[in-house]
């Protein structure tokens, strides 16, 4: 883990192509007490050692099924392992048998994947990881300083161009989305956790890669809060906070692989680009 000393920073954007529906704004001083953030997100082989020590079931394998991205899924399979399609996305497969072990569905592991971030994992996988882990999910205030590696109002942890000098930095998609990935960064799903270059504080995979869940009840920030102090949002809700995008994230979509940008899903939900990463309160 990577410990922080907290402190007083800029959350939220008031970034003109952002979604004004996700709440990303309005920019607000934010104080944060000293915590630790894992350097890297969650991945398979963390995972696969509290499945061993506990004998947990995560959401997907209860319910027998989750979200697979059409192009991850065997053709030649599609009318095999597909339920459904979601009515918003249609890119997005309903797959029986997709759970974390087996993330396009059955037939398919974790081989050379060990170092990939695990994914299928709902709001409530995670909290379950961290409670073994004796560690927390990070607050979206949390995991946005984190994420920003100590640039104030930076777009990306690196600076506000997506790709400097032509540079990849991050593992998010390139081409025609939904239709077709050219992998110019390398990638056409999950990365190794440590596959680009970490931020000034040392964290990799802040962004792209997967959706990393948070610990805060998704709201709409308060307009005139001035300052807060180690916010952790409302006591209730019906979504989660996700934060950071992923590897299906595209300017023509969804280009909220800004450290700013949010978006939500329910606790039981789970999908082949969503994971986590854990924290620690420092004394």
């Amino acid at each position: 883990m990577v410990p922080l000393p907290g402190g007083q920073f800029r959350m939220g954007t008031g970034y003109a192509d952002g979604f004004p529906d996700d709440g990303e704004g309005p920019v607000r001083s934010v104080v944060l007490s000293p915590f630790a953030i894992d350097q890297y997100p969650v991945t398979n082989k963390d995972f696969a050692q509290f499945v061993e020590a506990t004998g947990y079931r995560t959401d997907a394998e209860r319910f027998g099924w989750s979200f697979v991205f059409w192009s991850h899924i065997p053709q030649e399979r599609v009318d095999e392992l597909v339920e459904d399609t979601a009515a918003f996305a249609p890119w997005w497969c309903k797959v029986s048998g997709a759970f974390w072990h087996q993330p396009e569905g059955p037939g398919s592991d974790l081989d050379n994947r060990s170092t990939h971030p695990v994914v299928h994992v709902s709001w409530n996988d995670a909290a379950a990881y961290t409670a073994w882990a004796h560690k927390s999910l990070p607050t979206e205030a949390q995991w946005e300083y984190a994420a920003r590696g100590g640039l104030d109002q930076k777009l990306f942890p690196w600076g506000d161009e997506l790709t400097p000098n032509g540079q990849h930095l991050c593992n998010v998609y390139q081409g025609n989305f939904p239709f077709e990935d050219t992998a110019e960064d390398g990638y056409t799903g999950t990365c190794p956790v440590d596959a680009f270059a970490p931020n000034n504080y040392g964290i990799y995979s802040v962004i792209g890669n997967v959706w990393e869940w948070c610990a805060d009840w998704f709201h709409i920030p308060n307009p005139t809060a001035l300052e807060l102090r180690d916010p952790a949002g409302p006591s209730e809700g019906g979504s989660k906070v996700m934060k950071g995008g992923s590897f299906l994230c595209h300017a023509s979509y969804c280009n909220r692989y800004r450290v700013a940008a949010r978006t939500r899903n329910t606790p039981d939900s789970s999908a082949s680009n969503v994971g986590f990463r854990c924290v620690q309160t420092l004394k």
